[in-house]
């Protein structure tokens, strides 16, 4: 007698027992994604450049890092965006570079314009120039950086396949 009540039991139980799927794992997995994906995601950024600056191709292997970036065209540089002096000025040696070294200085001691004031406070800056800009404004250029306390200079360049695959 008891075994029949206890297998009615099991057959109630069964009959309103529904088949349910356990989504609080998935749904902790998908969690742990899509936190994953939006991290990685906003912490690589490619510097684009304005239309007006046209990279030289290269073939380079690592990323490039957030730093301070000076943007040099045919006609003005621009540092963080805003304009500090001349390009035909600077070609022509008859430039003065004091703007310039106080505003590397002035972006070296803040954090305006910058995502983490870590990035303010390095050494780092990389230059965009167009092509067609003369070396020797690039090398001048990369002394003032040194003279306002810049030791780590890098040349913006696009990216290319490598040749060696």
């Amino acid at each position: 007698m008891k075994n029949t009540r206890r297998l009615k039991r099991m057959a109630r139980a069964k009959k309103n027992a529904s088949a349910g799927l356990n989504l609080t794992s998935l749904m902790d997995v998908f969690t742990i994604l899509v936190l994953y994906l939006l991290v990685n995601q906003s912490a690589t950024e490619v510097l684009e450049p304005p239309k007006d600056i046209k990279l030289p191709d290269s073939v380079v292997e690592s990323k490039p890092r957030q730093t301070v970036t000076m943007m040099v065209s045919d006609t003005v540089i621009l540092l963080q965006g805003e304009p500090v002096m001349s390009t035909p000025d600077l070609i022509a040696g008859n430039a003065d570079a004091r703007p310039l070294i106080e505003a590397l200085k002035r972006v070296k001691g803040s954090a305006i314009g910058l995502n983490t004031e870590a990035i303010a406070k390095s050494n780092e800056v990389t230059i965009l120039a167009n092509r067609k800009v003369p070396f020797k404004v690039l090398k001048s250029l990369m002394t003032l950086c040194t003279i306002a306390g810049y030791t780590k200079i890098s040349l913006a360049v696009n990216q290319k396949a490598s040749q060696n695959k």
